[in-house]
């Protein structure tokens, strides 16, 4: 019989728009990391993404025909566990963290809820980040146009704008005017042909790090609790509830999200840190929008109290899940 390893596996999800240079950047952080497991989403019929990933011999997957958020959503839960699974066997592969490609069409969300919300899932894997790709000669048009690319950002833990070599310095900077506004905390970065340094990446405020076989790492304190919106909140109630929350925790170090409000159709960016709630920031509508909610609170220490508190303010309208170690 298998023995999974202790320690809950990493996972690195990078998302951004089409073109925006992920499977370059993914190729970057691979030559870092060696002992990755890949799983890559496609939108179309016949992928394609997975002949462009220049390591090899990693265990690598394609999810095709529809993306995260919608085709083929279900998907990735058993693909996560069955790799899990065969962890250790004879003849499979020891990894040390997961990496999500997503499709350049598909919003971050689902992958969220798969990791926070399922608890098998939740007991043997940890999201380290969210990576959101931004092109600098493009990122700006897309951003207008697409909700997808706007909630790519919203979700993202770091933002890394590529291609900046071929833009001019202007459009970087209404690009960075354009992302000041979407998502205020967010750190950014600058990939030169596609490379950048893992370690200046400071994923999710506990760093990625390798997992021994049989041994947990070391707890950085840092935990999140999620929390789901079934319906429309007015803004002013959720105002005065998070910012109650940031004053009261200073260990709440950060929230964000993506809610509905009653008095409009489209969804809103929310961020929070530290004593400040920024105001929520329009996001265009989507086709696949489910109506509610999603936020995450990222706490330094124990995320019991906070959790306990959020369930006291919103729990006639919300459904927290289990607070989940990272």
């Amino acid at each position: 019989m298998t023995t999974l390893p202790q320690a809950k596996l990493p996972v690195v999800v990078i998302t951004g728009f089409l073109g925006s240079g992920k499977t370059t950047l993914l190729n970057g952080l691979l030559r870092e990391w060696p002992a990755s497991a890949v799983l890559i989403n496609e939108f179309g019929t016949t992928p394609v993404d997975q002949q462009l990933i220049e390591q090899q011999g990693i265990p690598l997957m394609t999810l095709s025909g529809g993306c995260l958020c919608c085709q083929v959503r279900g998907a990735l839960a058993p693909v996560l566990k069955n790799i899990r699974m065969a962890w250790g066997k004879p003849g499979a592969p020891k990894f040390e963290r997961v990496c999500i490609e997503t499709s350049g069409v598909a919003s971050p969300e689902p992958v969220l809820d798969t990791l926070l919300r399922d608890s098998w899932l939740a007991r043997h894997y940890r999201l380290d980040a969210i990576i959101a790709a931004v092109a600098a000669p493009s990122g700006e048009s897309q951003l207008d146009r697409f909700a997808e690319a706007q909630a790519q950002v919203a979700w993202a833990d770091r933002i890394i704008i590529t291609q900046s070599d071929l833009a001019r310095s202007d459009a970087i900077k209404r690009l960075e005017d354009r992302l000041d506004a979407l998502a205020p905390l967010t750190p950014r970065l600058q990939a030169l042909h596609g490379r950048i340094d893992p370690a200046a990446l400071q994923f999710a405020a506990t760093g990625p790090r390798k997992v021994p076989e049989g041994v947990d790492g070391p707890d950085h304190g840092f935990r999140s609790v999620s929390i789901h919106l079934p319906q429309p909140l007015p803004w002013s109630i959720l105002q005065r509830h998070l910012e109650a929350l940031l004053a009261q925790y200073p260990e709440l170090v950060r929230i964000k999200g993506v809610v509905h409000l009653p008095d409009q159709f489209e969804p809103v960016a929310i961020h929070g840190a530290g004593s400040r709630l920024f105001p929520p920031v329009p996001l265009a509508a989507r086709s696949m929008d489910d109506a509610r909610g999603r936020l995450v609170f990222i706490t330094s220490g124990s995320a019991q109290t906070i959790a306990d508190e959020l369930m006291a303010t919103l729990g006639r309208v919300a459904h927290p899940d289990k607070p989940l170690s990272h």
